[in-house]
């Protein structure tokens, strides 16, 4: 069994859409004074723990189902290359979820069921991806999830284990995540489109066609750097929450690749948005807390 392949299953790319917001959580809760070194960790590891079982289940689901062929222009899924077996994947699978769900208990012994409810929504949604009777990404709702998990419930988690509450101010800050993150699996979704309208994967991508995708892609990207802009304008936030347009630069040409490039090309697009999301989270949460103390 080599350790390789299990870091291929892994996906290393997708791992700054589970940090990200986690960052950003705890960025808010350091410039409200709030900030705990044990919960945020544990929130930053069980974060990327999902995301890790949710990359695994997906990798041995979509074999099963028979949406992974010679056809996929996407990254080497291990299950499909032969380098693990089905049932190596769901092990580790279940293995991993375990793992979050025991260093979870510490977040729920400091927050309470609240995050015993985030825990085990996150877990199930996790499998429910492309898993169990109405898998989410096959019929169309991958979009809506990812986007409620990794950003109000990643981002307001992440500060409520370590405030013990919530203000307006998490909220506005989880839409931007939540929205990049998207912008991540929309990538993805055209990537696949041809492959997985063939395989009948109903994903949103699939549904509104390549033309609407890639106007998705663009708005997910402008609303996100558009939020900064408007707490300034709005005198909700001083000229340091500008910061995160900083990574507009980043943005352009990765926008400029929806609308040129197709099939594996696509790859680095979305390893792209997948670091820009990073530049940004990191961006806002200095402008934040800069905000607070200065």
């Amino acid at each position: 069994m080599s350790l390789k392949a299990w870091i291929l299953a892994s996906r290393p790319r997708t791992l700054p859409a589970a940090s990200a917001p986690v960052i950003v959580g705890t960025a808010l809760a350091m410039g409200d004074g709030t900030f705990h070194f044990g919960p945020a960790m544990a929130a930053l590891i069980c974060a990327l723990l999902i995301q890790i079982g949710t990359n695994l289940a997906n990798d041995v689901f979509d074999f099963k189902k028979g949406t992974d062929t010679e056809e996929r222009t996407g990254p080497l899924r291990v299950t499909q290359a032969g380098l693990l077996t089905p049932e190596q994947v769901l092990r580790g699978t279940a293995a991993v979820f375990i793992l979050a769900f025991i260093i979870g208990l510490y977040l729920i012994k400091v927050g309470g069921w609240p995050i015993l409810l985030v825990g085990v929504l996150s877990i199930l949604s996790g499998l429910a991806y492309t898993g169990g009777p109405y898998p989410l990404g096959y019929n169309g709702l991958g979009d809506i999830f990812v986007f409620i998990f990794f950003g109000p419930v990643a981002v307001c988690g992440t500060y409520y284990v370590q405030a013990l509450s919530l203000d307006w101010h998490v909220f506005v800050a989880s839409v931007p995540m939540g929205l990049l993150t998207t912008a991540i699996l929309v990538v993805n979704n055209l990537r696949d489109l041809p492959t997985d309208r063939k395989a009948g994967k109903k994903t949103l991508a699939v549904r509104l066609g390549k033309k609407a995708t890639q106007m998705e892609y663009w708005l997910l990207v402008a609303v996100s750097f558009a939020v900064p802009l408007i707490l300034w304008l709005g005198g909700l936030a001083s000229y340091w929450m500008l910061l995160p347009l900083l990574a507009v630069p980043w943005a352009i040409p990765l926008i400029r690749d929806i609308y040129t490039k197709q099939g594996a090309p696509l790859n680095m697009t979305l390893a792209g948005t997948g670091k820009l999301e990073l530049l940004y989270g990191i961006g806002y949460s200095l402008g934040y807390v800069l905000d607070k103390l200065l």
